[in-house]
């Protein structure tokens, strides 16, 4: 799967934004046609976000966020963006795994689907959203953390404290179904400081990558969602310890002064497939 670190959302009414999204270093770039729209800008920026996948170009991979099919927009986006090639589509406020299912039925072929956990219902569905893309194309659970905010009542505090459950049980719902898990945005884009310490939060937690409201953000996020050099170091350290003949058949060996065993080794082939995708 595809690098995740920075999840970079754009408005799709901005064509500077689309232009400049072109050379971004984010590993995807996401043409927003929900929250950064107002709704006399719906069409306008439908038809905007259509053109740029059409016409293509851009370093990041590309995605569309929808808006909600709820919503007097969502079936017209969904319907604009079929034939375009479209790589991937966002869908906002996800609640169970029948808006999974509804939704497979609708996005284009071969795009993949992320579903946005904003909403109390979607926390108590995790397990369910998550188990449905064995018969769908969802490919990632992304929080809505603003949204989820208001909606559980959560005042401001230190370290997302109230969030923190909810933080571990959609990445467990995640790895579960193998699944990208991508954290909610840092707000302050002024403040890179919180933006670093939250980004380290969220990978302590097992996220995979941050979205982002700034071209900033993208760089910090990057660094923070890759694999640091000594980590790299002992992944491949456990790869060749396991590759020489002397480990074959072995489910633990020593490496480096302490016992690592094949889940080990399976966790080192992870790390490195972060850094070569390719490989």
């Amino acid at each position: 799967m595809r690098p995740a670190r920075s999840v970079l959302f754009l408005p799709a009414s901005n064509p500077r934004a689309i232009e400049k999204a072109r050379a971004l270093p984010c590993d995807i770039a996401i043409l927003d046609l929900e929250d950064a729209v107002a709704p006399e800008a719906k069409d306008a920026a439908r038809a905007a976000a259509v053109e740029a996948v059409r016409a293509g170009g851009f370093a990041p991979r590309l995605g569309v966020r929808i808006n909600g099919l709820d919503t007097p927009w969502g079936e017209a986006d969904l319907e604009a963006l079929g034939g375009t090639g479209v790589e991937l589509v966002v869908a906002p406020k996800v609640e169970d795994a029948a808006a999974v299912r509804s939704l497979a039925g609708r996005v284009p072929a071969g795009a993949a689907l992320w579903a946005m956990i904003e909403t109390p219902n979607a926390l108590l569905e995790l397990p369910a959203i998550a188990r449905s893309a064995a018969a769908t194309p969802l490919e990632a659970l992304m929080l809505g953390v603003n949204d989820l905010a208001v909606g559980l009542g959560i005042g401001a505090a230190p370290d997302r404290e109230p969030l923190k459950p909810w933080l571990a049980a959609t990445v467990a719902a995640a790895r579960a179904h193998g699944l990208l898990a991508i954290d909610g945005v840092w707000n302050d884009f002024g403040d890179a400081d919180g933006l670093a310490a939250e980004c380290a939060q969220a990978r302590t937690y097992g996220f995979d990558g941050k979205s982002l409201i700034h071209p900033s953000q993208i760089e910090p996020a990057n660094l923070a969602f890759s694999p640091t050099a000594e980590e790299a170091a002992q992944a491949r350290a456990i790869v060749a310890a396991f590759a020489a003949p002397e480990a074959a058949g072995k489910g633990a060996i020593r490496v480096g002064g302490r016992m690592v065993e094949r889940l080990h080794l399976a966790a080192a082939g992870r790390l490195l497939a972060r850094l070569d995708p390719g490989r």
